[in-house]
């Protein structure tokens, strides 16, 4: 399916500063606003290229430089990019995910699943510059069971049992939840909140 990048850059800068907020505004580091950053990375996943590839296609993009505000001669090095991906606090992504959840129709029924992401394959020098000795780490996602909008995810390096994470992930939005559908590991705390 062929995307309008020019299209996809918009409709990511209205929801970026939608789940933002008052913070979209605040510069994330290189002196640009967070929510320039982030569309930025969307832009760049989407488009699937590299951190330094980045400024140089926005360069000739002169429609995408002028949406999202910047100059095409003063466009932020790539190792902005780089850092500013991993300074960025999962708040930020966690408000993202949710006000794009919110664009797809939900049934207020979802279904609760973990699994597991091999990190293998990241750069070994990376993960030694990072301090990082994790392996694998363990992903629980809410998904909505019909339009299968994902709603909310847990990551996390400690292997926790399901029956921690879940409610926790449940939790998170009750609110906007009839029925949850899961596996037999999270049928321990299942009856706990059921009344």
């Amino acid at each position: 399916m062929e995307v309008d990048l020019l299209d996809f850059v918009e409709q990511c800068r209205q929801l970026v500063k939608q789940a933002l907020g008052k913070h979209a505004g605040e510069p994330a580091s290189g002196g640009f606003a967070r929510w320039k950053h982030v569309v930025l990375h969307c832009f760049r996943l989407e488009d699937s290229h590299s951190y330094r590839e980045t400024p140089n296609r926005l360069q000739y993009m002169t429609d995408i430089c002028d949406a999202l505000g910047l100059d095409p001669d003063n466009l932020p090095d790539f190792t902005t990019l780089y850092k500013s991906f991993d300074r960025l606090e999962m708040w930020v992504w966690r408000a993202l995910l949710r006000v794009s959840a919110q664009q797809h129709p939900q049934s207020g029924h979802a279904a609760l699943d973990s699994t597991f992401f091999d990190r293998r394959s990241a750069s070994s020098y990376y993960r030694q510059r990072s301090g990082s000795n994790v392996q694998t780490l363990k992903v629980t996602t809410l998904t909505d069971r019909e339009s299968l909008a994902v709603l909310d995810v847990h990551i996390s390096a400690r292997w926790k049992h399901d029956t921690k994470t879940g409610p926790q992930v449940v939790r998170r939005n009750a609110d906007d939840l009839l029925s949850v559908a899961a596996d037999k590991a999270f049928h321990n705390w299942i009856t706990k909140y059921e009344f």
